[in-house]
Parts: C-alpha cells; structure tokens; sequence
C-alpha cells in the first residue's frame, strides 16, 4: 500500500524526475513498526522525521506525516512502514531551491514477526562511518554505505555489517544501534560517534537503569567490544537482537542474562506504547 503526496494511491504513480531526493538524495526517510494498526512508537518517529528533516534545513507538517503514516498502518496485523520525505523539485544544481515543497509519501509491507528479537551475526565493514558528517546520525536517503557493506556482509554469512568510524571506534550495525555488555554495564557509542539517535536505542537508555544494571554513553574500541560479555542491536523492526558473532569472535548473548532483561523491557514498552 502506498500513500503518496496526500492519498492513497493503487498502481503506478507518476514521480517528478527533477525532485531532489531522486536526483540528490536530498532527503530523509524513517521505519516504524505498526502492530494491529496501530504505530509503536509513533511520536517518537514523527519526531525523529521532523528534527531530521530540520537539520536539512526544510521543515515538514507533523500532521501530514501522522496522515500518511496511519493510513498505511493496518495493511497487515505486522507492518512495516516507510515514511519517505525529500525536499521536493527544484531547478539543475547543488543549491536548495528559495521555495521548497517536500514531498511525503509512505509505504507498507507485511513483517514477519520471526525478525523480532532473532539473533545476529555482524561482519566489521571496510567501509567507514563518517562522523565527521552530520549525515551520519540521520535517516538521509544516501544509504549507499549500508547498501554496500550488507552486501558484503550477505555474501560472507553475516546478517549484517558494523560499521567502525573514521577514527577506528565502533559506531553501529548497518541497520541498527549497538550495545555491548562490558564488565556488567552496558556500553553504547554516542551519536557523536557517527550514530543515528535510534527510537529503540532510547528506549533502552531511558530505561535500562531500571533493571539495575549500568549503562554508559560513551566511545567504543574495537578490541573492547571483542572481549565484550554480550552484545546486541536494536533497531525499530528487529527490536532487540543478541548478536552472536562479530567477525571470527563468538558471543553468547542468547544466553546472557542482561540481555535477556532488555529483551523484556522492550517488549514491555512495546506493548505499552499501543
């Protein structure tokens, strides 16, 4: 199911060929979870779309994006939803257009409920983060990095790629947030670090005190995280998965106990956020 540009829309539909996201990549997008119709979440992933499409430097109606993205909602009981927004069409060249018109449409697919909590395995990526950009910690539509290091990372076994940064540290998953249990508390770099301020990885920071283990924000080394008790990646469809392979090293985070805790705790306000 697609809603595009105020509707929903059943086949074809006709895209400007001078829009910016096409052409430029010029804009950003996001990924939300919906459960029996309803968006996990939501707020948080209006919210989310708005501040990055602000930090493009164009605003966007919070009400169209909560019109678009409950109108595909209830496409099945588990939904995966799309919501796209680029800067809209402008004339040939880099520069911003004086008058913008984004342009917002969102899609829909069936979830299989089996991605949720499954483990992980990641391979370390060649390719780096670029922390130096502010691309790095928002949805933008040049995905071509993590395009490029899951492919690689398929075609090696891997569910997934982790990304380091410019300066050698761990920065995430290539679709997700990385935590990793370090002498009983939990560590997970900060956005900083070229990370994306995932909707779930705050749900975790929010909250994981409360189950009475510690967590820090804070930068990452790679030899720190191979000799990591437990590691896992969160993410808006997978939600929490134990990652249970880093290259060669072999973690048994399925079995961990504090991993098992969070697991809990995002189910939890999962269900509480319906």
């Amino acid at each position: 199911m697609l809603w595009y540009d105020g509707r929903i829309v059943e086949g074809p539909v006709p895209f400007d060929l001078a829009d910016r996201g096409l052409l430029l990549g010029d804009g950003v997008f996001d990924t939300a979870l919906a459960l029996n119709g309803r968006i996990v979440f939501e707020a948080a992933h209006v919210a989310r779309l708005v501040a990055a499409a602000e930090t493009l430097g164009f605003g966007i109606d919070t009400g169209i994006l909560v019109e678009a993205m409950r109108a595909v909602a209830g496409t099945a009981p588990r939904t995966a939803i799309r919501t796209t927004v680029t800067r809209g069409s402008g004339p040939r060249g880099i520069a911003p257009p004086a008058e913008i018109r984004p342009l917002v449409f969102a899609s829909a697919a069936a979830s299989n409920a089996s991605l949720a909590f499954s483990s992980l395995r990641l391979q370390i990526s060649t390719i780096a983060r670029n922390d130096t950009s502010p691309a790095s910690r928002t949805k933008t539509l040049g995905y071509l990095d993590a395009v490029l290091a899951a492919r690689s990372a398929q075609a090696a076994g891997f569910g997934d790629a982790l990304f380091l940064n410019t300066r050698g540290r761990v920065a995430c998953a290539g679709t997700g947030n990385l935590f990793a249990l370090i002498d009983g508390r939990l560590v997970t770099p900060p956005v900083e670090e070229g990370v994306l301020p995932g909707i779930v990885r705050g749900t975790v920071l929010e909250n994981a005190s409360g189950l009475g283990v510690g967590i820090d924000e804070r930068p990452l080394d790679l030899d720190e995280l191979r000799q990591a008790q437990a590691a896992f990646v969160t993410n808006s469809l997978r939600l929490l998965s134990p990652v249970t392979v880093i290259d060669d090293r072999i973690l048994a985070s399925a079995e961990d106990g504090t991993v098992a805790r969070c697991r809990e705790l995002i189910a939890a306000a999962v269900q509480g956020s319906q």
